[in-house]
């Protein structure tokens, strides 16, 4: 996309980290930028600073997703579905089975539901020459637990989505980020020996920033990309390389 092709951009977990970042490209480049999550404060200080419109909602709740289906605009060109998150860190209580099943659905909720209930909800407003663009992570090619689960099925189920979207001329692809600094992703977990060995893992000898992630999903919202759909964008500095 460019300058001059205003469209409508709906960037969901927009408040901070990536999300943030994704949202304050598109509004940079002109376009009409939607933000949501769960918390109000992060969303209206983005809207204030760059003039996206907030809207608060857990997208792991249906009757949150229909709410905000209600208020959208009459047409959606793109649609990033960013919200997510490693929920293990939030400190569930997986001491029994019944525990172990509540945290391991907690991040499939988090991270592939929440995307499929938002597509599902607003794909009738994609027109053609639309995109969705999923983020997804190092962690489906890596493992880690749950959350790596769900990113996983979350490239999978991208590909039959592809298959249903591609007859009305409309891409879905997967951003993969790998470790990135500046978001809250670890909740002040990551340890400085940890955080070495990731960046000693890329080939670039850096952490990844938001942008790169936000560059990544406006090309593949780009006139440029119009002809990749149900694949997979590794952006990670080289740690991660599939065959």
């Amino acid at each position: 996309m460019t300058r001059g092709t205003a469209r409508t951009v709906l960037v969901t977990g927009g408040g901070t980290g990536i999300g943030r970042a994704i949202a304050q490209h598109f509004a940079t480049e002109g376009h009409t930028v939607v933000v949501t999550g769960r918390r109000a404060g992060p969303l209206q200080s983005l809207a204030e600073e760059t003039g996206a419109r907030a809207l608060v909602c857990d997208h792991s709740d249906p009757g949150a997703v229909e709410r905000l289906a209600a208020q959208f605009p009459g047409r959606l060109d793109v649609l990033v579905n960013n919200a997510g998150g490693n929920t293990d860190f939030d400190g569930a209580d997986a001491a029994d089975l019944a525990g172990y099943a509540a945290a391991f659905r907690a991040n499939l909720d988090a991270n592939l539901v929440s995307a499929a209930l938002t597509t599902r909800a607003l794909e009738d407003r994609l027109g053609e020459g639309g995109s969705v663009i999923h983020i997804g992570s190092i962690a489906a090619g890596q493992g880690a637990g749950s959350y790596g689960a769900a990113k996983a099925g979350l490239t999978a189920w991208n590909l039959s989505l592809a298959g249903d979207l591609g007859p009305r001329g409309i891409t879905a692809n997967v951003v993969a980020p790998g470790y990135v600094g500046d978001t809250g992703f670890f909740r002040d977990r990551l340890d400085a020996d940890r955080r070495t060995s990731l960046i000693a893992a890329t080939a670039l000898g850096r952490a990844g920033a938001p942008e790169d992630i936000a560059g990544a999903v406006a090309f593949l919202a780009s006139p440029s990309a119009r002809h990749i759909t149900g694949q997979v964008l590794h952006v990670n500095g080289g740690a991660y390389t599939p065959g």
